[in-house]
């Protein structure tokens, strides 16, 4: 049995869940968001709590079980709380600045970078130096970080580039003089 897949899930006050068929929808405060439940998995609400069960041990059920849970937190989480990202930009003139919809960035290049920001997904920037990715959506928060993170991430030997807060970056030695 999984160890996380076997735990129940316990639904914020503020967070109602439908169950239907082979998908989950859950409405909070924040949003709303659909999960799809894959075959071989079930789904039972019972009281305040969402319990998640196999229906067999083949194998991919059981890859599926503890999966599914931990997605369907990440979920109740999503539509209560939300989700969020920091970023910091390492560089001497490297900086940020939020257009509506669209994110601008000097990393160096001899042109700007500019992203253009789904809008399920709020990019705010605080500082010109700090970058902050937020939604209900887990996923789809990683990946936009991810993706802004691509355009300069950061460099082993001067530590330039966007990174996430608390990231560490194993830096190198660089050139040594030989005589």
């Amino acid at each position: 049995m999984s160890r996380k897949g076997k735990l129940p899930v316990s639904i914020p006050k503020d967070a109602k869940v439908t169950i239907s068929g082979s998908e989950i929808q859950a409405e909070g405060p924040k949003g709303k968001l659909n999960m799809p439940i894959p075959h071989g998995i079930k789904v039972e609400q019972k009281d305040n709590e969402i319990v998640v069960s196999r229906s067999n041990d083949v194998k991919q059920n059981r890859a599926n079980h503890g999966t599914v849970r931990a997605l369907l937190e990440n979920v109740l989480t999503g539509v209560t709380k939300g989700h969020k990202k920091d970023m910091e930009i390492h560089g001497v003139g490297f900086r940020a600045q939020a257009q509506g919809s669209k994110l601008v960035m000097n990393l160096g290049f001899s042109h700007q970078v500019e992203y253009q920001v789904p809008k399920e997904i709020k990019v705010s920037v605080p500082q010109p130096t700090n970058i902050s990715v937020e939604g209900i959506d887990k996923i789809l928060v990683g990946q936009i970080a991810a993706k802004i993170r691509d355009f300069k991430r950061p460099e082993p030997y001067k530590g330039k580039g966007i990174r996430y807060v608390g990231e560490q970056v194993r830096r190198k030695q660089g050139k040594s003089v030989t005589k």
